[in-house]
């Protein structure tokens, strides 16, 4: 009787050798891209990612709905985002770029291979995985949470992660939707900390897929909370929608919270955290970015790349604060913008 493992094995196998080693040699990529194996099981990951996202969260969303949408359409273009990120963009980015990269600075192999990293430096790690998962994990949601507070800080990175927020459907699909460089960039940070540590790249595909189905179960449209005591622990549905909640003018800093991406303890320590809140819509009061709803899948990315470009060649753009964007994709601080401008997010721009 075939074992998960062998299973696995033999899948990876496959695909590696009837499709991932051909398709490289076809795009001369052979000599530049980590092994075919990797990048196999990096695919087969991401389709069991989807596979997990689409039978078991989907369904929650209609059982349990934090809203009721009488359609779905603005969620379809998250749900296309998802599968070319995760089936496409990703790897291609992940195994032709960081991951050579991390190999030419000596931290892409495991183990005795490995040239730095702490898990070459502390030896006794590598024979306890379990602690060195433990503390490598802490370290990239530790990074991911002050990354994403600039992200919401800093105007040009916020011109492109504010599609990401642009959202009024929020739903399971939400969480890949974002501006590619946007992406990139996130990459290069958080990989860094994979470097630092010495991941390999079969480990880090794994840990990539526990930390994106908890977010892809924390962007769900679902009213599910983990309780009094995990809530302060774990990031769940009902704590990072209020993340995602449109700006309140008779609170105009409370959306300005809850920030991590797995663990919730960086909220609760930093004081970001925001817990007891009702459902509240969901997207942004700029109008420049809320007609992102309005937008294709190309146009999308176009869109945050011109407010990006609108930003980052302008002083107003590394002043940090939150701001919003003029018709030239100016930033504005958005104690400068008319609090009936920011309101006027009820309409639909299509």
């Amino acid at each position: 009787m075939l074992s998960i493992p062998h299973v696995w094995a033999l899948l990876v196998e496959s695909l590696a050798d009837r499709v991932v080693a051909p398709t490289l040699a076809a795009l001369h990529l052979t000599g530049l891209s980590d092994d075919p194996h990797d990048i196999a099981a990096s695919l087969l990951i991401a389709t069991l990612q989807l596979g997990i996202i689409g039978v078991i969260f989907r369904p929650l969303e209609s059982l349990w709905p934090a809203e009721r949408w009488e359609h779905r359409r603005l969620a379809r273009i998250d749900f296309h985002y998802t599968w070319t990120m995760l089936v496409g963009v990703f790897p291609l980015f992940s195994f032709l770029v960081l991951t050579p990269l991390a190999n030419l600075l000596g931290g892409g192999q495991a183990g005795e291979d490995a040239h730095i990293g702490l898990r070459y430096l502390w030896p006794w790690l590598d024979r306890h995985p379990l602690a060195l998962f433990a503390l490598y994990y802490l370290a990239y949601d530790f990074t991911y949470y002050w990354m994403h507070r600039v992200q919401h800080w800093m105007p040009w990175w916020w011109a492109m992660h504010s599609m990401h927020h642009s959202q009024r459907q929020l739903s399971c699909w939400a969480n890949d939707r974002s501006n590619y460089l946007d992406g990139a960039l996130q990459s290069f940070v958080l990989a860094g900390v994979g470097v630092a540590f010495g991941i390999a790249a079969d480990e880090f595909a794994w840990l990539m897929l526990l930390g994106e189905l908890v977010q892809n179960f924390s962007h769900a449209n679902v009213r599910i909370g983990f309780g009094p005591v995990l809530e302060k622990v774990f990031v769940d549905p009902k704590f990072h929608r209020l993340h995602h909640m449109v700006v309140d003018p008779e609170r105009p800093d409370l959306h300005n919270c809850n920030f991590g991406q797995v663990l919730a303890i960086w909220d609760v320590l930093f004081g970001t955290a925001l817990y007891g809140e009702p459902v509240r819509p969901t997207g942004v009061a700029d109008p420049m970015v809320d007609r992102d709803n309005a937008l294709g899948f190309v146009a999308l990315q176009v869109e945050g790349l011109r407010r990006f470009w609108g930003a980052v060649r302008r002083r107003e753009g590394w002043a940090p604060g939150e701001v919003a964007f003029g018709e030239d994709y100016r930033p504005i601080p958005v104690r400068h913008v008319p609090v009936p401008r920011l309101e006027e997010t009820e309409a639909d721009p299509s």
